[in-house]
């Protein structure tokens, strides 16, 4: 097998793999420039011409996972004992006073180990919603863009804000909210610095006030318009817990839904992040505005918030993807066991034959990458970017295993063998290219404790 470097020259074939989740690839598939230039069916060798090789006769290949939800600066709390055995709100209230000591520093440590937790189990793009800009962090979403061009990937930022406090009726604490200004100013300025529009982008933005208990309605419909203006995403948290809908009917004397639409949110730029106290009517209502919903299972499960009516959205025309949460609710950045943990909750809501692994693959690639409003990733076709993730089964936990595929849904695939975002490789032999991951850890652990001692 030819040695590859992290960026071929040459076409590349990816040969004859173990399994592939792609028609007429059973041949493999060849990368050039970044994309997908050509299925190879079985038996058979590229049309392309001058090609190197890699041998993936014992690898799966998906195409890479799409991460719809995180927070990444949250890598730093994970497990703590302040905000453990809570609901989301107790929860909430537990960790804002930690989080307002965030350094520039540490979001940039906390956001390389996520997505360097993220790289390694198969996750080529990543959705962040970052929300918190306590004094000194104003430039935060600066700092997640260089770390993820130093990680290599692929990176959807949504500019979160929140804007009513405690004082104001709120959940969090003056210290971490801005003005209505200030956040409209910034997000304009990120949006303009940073956001790559069209096929192929590695960086794009998206605006996401926090939730329907952080910001105003003001805010809401000016950072609508503001998106629109610039042809961007909208991101929220909605219908997450039955305490958010009595707030929002306390204070609005709306359904989470209804005041959406009050606000002008209702369409087919916006996705929104667990969407799990939704009636059918809503169901309905969601899908024919097309908008999106990142599943959280593993978070819903953590903070006991419920569960995602997952096919009956996806049935409904919602694009459904899936999104790891925070590590502070799920205390875990990987795509592929949150894959495992969508499947085992929507097998446990629905029954044993109405969710299959590749329905969950689905909703981790395409249905993903649908909520992001891309339809250049997420799947493994020629002129589709060359983000491929591959995993071996030489692990105890795969031995007998009859079907590739089901088996890294079923039998638990935790870490992938390599991975190539935009036909580079960012993970090689199950370890991350150019990035010493013991260093990082090292100093993310540092700055965790840090963080934890300033509370």
């Amino acid at each position: 097998m030819t040695d590859v470097s992290a960026s071929p020259a040459k076409p590349l074939w990816i040969k004859n793999p173990l399994a592939i989740l792609a028609e007429g690839a059973a041949g493999g598939l060849v990368v050039q420039d970044g994309r997908i230039v050509e299925l190879v069916g079985a038996g058979d060798v590229p049309q392309t011409s001058d090609y190197e090789v890699y041998d993936a006769s014992d690898q799966v290949i998906l195409p890479g996972l799409v991460n719809t939800h995180h927070h990444f600066y949250q890598t730093l709390t994970r497990a703590l004992n302040a905000a453990a055995n809570k609901t989301l709100f107790p929860w909430l209230l537990a960790l804002y006073p930690i989080w307002a000591n965030l350094t520039p520093e540490m979001v940039r440590l906390a956001s390389e180990l996520a997505m360097a937790e993220l790289l390694l189990s198969g996750c080529t793009t990543a959705s962040d919603h970052h929300y918190l800009f306590p004094q000194g962090l104003e430039d935060a979403v600066d700092v997640q863009v260089e770390a993820a061009r130093k990680l290599g990937l692929r990176i959807m930022v949504t500019r979160g804000s929140m804007s009513l406090s405690v004082e104001d009726g709120g959940l969090p604490p003056k210290s971490v909210v801005q003005t209505d200004d200030v956040i409209l100013a910034d997000s304009a300025r990120v949006i303009e610095q940073f956001h790559q529009a069209g096929e192929g982008a590695m960086v794009q933005i998206a605006l996401a006030p926090c939730s329907p208990f952080s910001v105003t309605p003001d805010l809401m419909r000016e950072t609508a318009a503001l998106a629109r203006q610039h042809g961007v995403r909208l991101h929220t948290h909605l219908a997450e817990t039955e305490d958010e809908t009595d707030f929002c009917k306390e204070l609005f004397d709306l359904t989470p839904l209804d005041y959406l639409e009050s606000v002008d949110w209702l369409g087919s730029d916006v996705w929104l992040a667990h969407g799990i106290h939704f009636s059918q009517d809503d169901i309905e209502r969601l899908g024919t505005a097309g908008c999106g919903v990142s599943h959280c299972a593993s978070s819903n499960m953590v903070l006991s918030s419920g569960t995602c009516k997952a096919c009956a959205l996806e049935q409904a025309g919602v694009a459904l993807g899936l999104g790891v949460d925070g590590s502070a609710s799920n205390d875990a950045s990987n795509m592929m066991q949150e894959v495992r943990q969508a499947f085992l909750l929507q097998r446990l809501a629905l029954g044993a034959d109405k969710v299959t692994p590749r329905d969950v693959l689905r909703w981790a690639t395409r249905g993903s990458a649908k909520c992001l409003g891309r339809d250049d990733i997420g799947r493994l076709e020629v002129g589709a970017q060359a983000d491929i993730a591959m995993f071996k089964l030489d692990e105890p936990r795969f031995s007998g295993a009859e079907n590739p595929i089901d088996a890294l849904v079923i039998c638990g695939a935790h870490k992938a063998h390599a991975v190539m975002v935009q036909g580079q490789w960012r993970v090689r032999d199950g370890a991350l290219v150019d990035i010493d991951l013991d260093a990082l850890m090292r100093d993310h652990g540092r700055v965790a404790r840090t963080l934890w001692a300033q509370a």
